[in-house]
C-alpha cells in the first residue's frame, strides 16, 4: 500500500513553510522561504503579497521533490496563516492593489479613535467578541478604501477582493483569475471585527459601521471543509482545512477539552484557552474568538495576545548589544539569582491583552548601582513570564475554569530558564510537546481529520507526546510580591504617549 501524507502550508509573519507529516505526526519534509518586511513610516509594517505567493510557488513543489513524494500521495492540504494581515487585490488581474498591511501595523490609530466616538461603537464587542483596536483587519481595510484613489468604487462594483493570507493563497492555488475560490475560514473571519460570533457570518451592522462593501468579502467556511482543489503550482491537491496560526497551534497542541490552554512564544506571545461550546464574553481585556470549527460545531476560546516577547530579546541583542545572540540571554540570566529589583515592561507600541493601552510605552525601572547585565537579562525573561501571568489570571477569572497546565510552543521554548520562570509565576506545570511545529501540525491535523486520514480527535491526542516539562519551584509569598511589583511597573507605562504627541509624530 502506498504511503500517504498530509501537507501543511504555514504562512507566517516572516516566512512561508511547507511541511509534510506522516500518520504518526512525524515531520517527513520541510521547505521554507523568508519574505521581506517593509517599514515605510514609523508604526507602519507592510509585506508584498505577490512575493509571498511567488515563494509558495517555489517551495511547494520542492518539498515534494526533496521528500520523494508524488502529488498522488498527498491526502490533503491544510493552511495556517498570520492573522489580521490585510490583502486587497484586483480580481481580474490578480495583482494586489498595494502592499499588504500587517497585523503589527498601527497606522489606523487615528481612525480607530474616530470610530470609538461614533454611535454603535459600544456594540462591536457584543457582536464580534473583539475590542475596537488597530490589531484587527477591519480598520486596515477601511483605511485602504479611504486612502487609495478609486478603490471604494471598485470594491462596491466587486472588482477587488479582500482577504487575509489564507484567502489570498487559496484563491491563487485554485485558479486565481481563472475561477479561483474566494473563501476564508471561521477563525480568520473572527479576527476581522466583521463576523458575528454567534451566527458565524458577516454581520450587516458591523459592515455598515466600518463602511465595508459586502462585495469584497470572502465566503466563510468551517476550519475543516472543502476549500477546493489546486489547479496551479501542483495541480490536484485537495485543500481540506484552513485556520489562523494561533488556532492551528491550539489544534496542534490537542487542546480539545474545556480549560486546556496553550501559549505560542515567538515575536509576541499568544495564549488561548478552550472554552468549549460556551461563548464567554470577556470582562478582563481578553478576546472572545473561535478556537476552531469542525463541521457545524464551533468551539470557542479566550485569547490573550502579548505584543512583545521574543522581539524583546531581539531588541536587547540588536539595539542595545547586551548579547550577541538570542541563546546567550539565558546564559547571562543564569549568572544571577533574581532580577535585583529591576523590571522591564516592553510596551514598545502600547500593550495588548489584558490592558489594551495604545498610549503605553516601555520602561526599565528599579535601576540601582547594584544592577548588572545579568539582572537586565533576567528582567527580559521575566517580562515574558509576568505578561503570561496577567493573561492566564484573566482567562481563569473570565471563564470560571482553571488552567491546570500550560502547553507551550514556539522558538522561545528552547530557553529552559524562561520556561522554568513561566512555571514559577503561574504555579502550574509548563509542558513542551515532542513536535515543536504545532502551527503546521495543527493545520495538518485539521486537514487530515477532514478527509479521514486521522479518524477522530482521540487519535490526534495519541500522537501528542511530552518532550520537556517544568514544575513550579518559587515560594508563594515571593511570587505574589514580585507580581505586585510587576503590576506597579506596568501602571507606570500608561498614558506616556499623549494624543497631541501622536498627532505631531504623524505629521512628521
Amino acid at each position: 500500500m502506498t504511503q500517504r501524507y498530509v501537507l501543511a502550508i504555514d504562512q507566517g509573519t516572516t516566512s512561508t513553510r511547507c511541511i509534510l507529516f506522516d500518520q504518526r505526526a512525524r515531520l517527513v519534509g520541510v521547505t521554507q522561504r523568508e519574505h521581506h518586511q517593509h517599514y515605510p513610516r514609523p508604526g507602519w509594517v507592510e509585506q508584498d503579497a505577490a512575493e509571498i505567493w511567488r515563494n509558495l510557488e517555489r517551495i511547494l513543489p520542492r518539498v515534494l521533490r526533496e521528500a520523494g513524494v508524488s502529488a498522488e500521495q498527498i491526502a490533503a492540504v491544510g493552511i495556517a496563516n498570520q492573522r489580521e494581515t490585510t490583502v486587497v487585490w484586483d480580481r481580474h488581474t490578480g495583482v494586489p492593489i498595494r502592499r499588504a498591511v500587517v497585523w503589527q501595523d498601527v497606522r489606523t490609530e487615528e481612525l480607530v479613535r474616530d470610530l470609538e466616538r461614533r454611535p454603535g461603537a459600544e456594540r462591536i464587542r457584543q457582536l464580534c467578541g473583539l475590542p475596537l483596536a488597530t490589531y484587527f483587519a477591519a480598520p486596515r481595510l477601511r483605511w485602504l478604501l479611504d486612502t487609495t484613489p478609486g478603490l471604494r468604487e471598485r470594491a462596491e462594483r466587486g472588482d477587488v477582493l479582500f482577504g487575509t493570507m489564507e484567502t489570498w493563497l487559496i484563491w491563487n492555488l485554485t485558479g486565481g483569475v481563472d475561477g479561483g475560490l474566494h473563501v476564508t475560514d471561521v477563525t480568520n473571519a473572527s479576527r476581522t471585527l466583521l463576523m458575528n460570533l454567534s451566527t458565524l457570518s458577516w454581520d450587516a451592522e458591523l459592515l455598515e459601521f466600518f463602511g465595508i462593501p459586502a462585495a469584497v468579502l470572502p465566503r466563510i467556511q468551517p476550519s475543516t471543509a472543502s476549500y477546493g482543489t489546486t489547479r496551479r503550482v501542483v495541480p490536484g491537491l485537495r485543500i481540506a482545512a484552513a485556520l489562523g496560526d494561533q488556532h492551528a497551534a491550539l489544534f496542534g497542541q490537542t487542546c480539545f477539552a474545556r480549560g486546556e490552554t496553550k501559549c505560542t512564544y515567538g515575536t509576541g506571545g499568544f495564549l488561548m484557552m478552550n472554552t468549549g461550546r460556551e461563548l464567554v464574553q470577556s470582562e478582563r481585556g481578553l478576546l472572545t474568538t473561535i478556537g476552531y470549527q469542525i463541521d457545524r460545531d464551533p468551539v470557542y476560546a479566550l485569547e490573550g495576545p502579548i505584543a512583545v516577547t521574543g522581539s524583546l530579546v531581539q531588541w536587547i541583542r540588536d539595539n542595545i548589544g547586551l548579547v550577541a545572540s538570542a541563546p546567550e540571554i539565558e546564559t547571562l540570566a543564569r549568572t544571577v539569582e533574581d532580577n535585583g529589583g529591576c523590571y522591564i515592561v516592553p510596551a514598545f507600541s502600547g500593550l495588548y491583552a489584558p490592558h489594551w493601552r495604545g498610549d503605553a510605552r516601555g520602561l526599565i525601572i528599579g535601576l540601582t548601582s547594584y544592577i548588572t547585565r545579568g539582572h537586565l537579562a533576567r528582567a527580559v525573561l521575566e517580562a515574558t513570564a509576568w505578561q503570561t501571568r496577567e493573561v492566564v489570571d484573566a482567562m481563569n477569572a473570565d471563564s470560571g475554569l482553571q488552567a491546570r497546565s500550560l502547553r507551550v510552543d514556539g522558538g522561545m521554548t528552547s530557553n529552559n530558564l524562561l520556561m522554568q520562570i513561566v512555571s514559577d509565576v503561574l504555579d502550574v506545570p509548563v509542558v513542551r510537546p515532542f513536535v515543536a511545529e504545532t502551527v503546521s501540525l495543527g493545520a495538518a491535523y485539521a486537514a487530515g481529520l477532514s478527509v479521514g486520514y486521522w479518524p477522530d480527535l482521540e487519535g490526534l491526542r495519541r500522537n501528542w507526546r511530552v518532550a520537556a516539562q517544568w514544575t513550579p519551584r518559587m515560594d508563594a509569598d515571593l511570587r505574589e510580591d514580585e507580581y505586585d511589583n510587576w503590576k506597579r511597573a506596568v501602571e507606570l507605562t500608561f498614558g506616556w504617549l499623549r494624543a497631541d504627541r501622536k498627532r505631531r509624530a504623524a505629521a512628521r
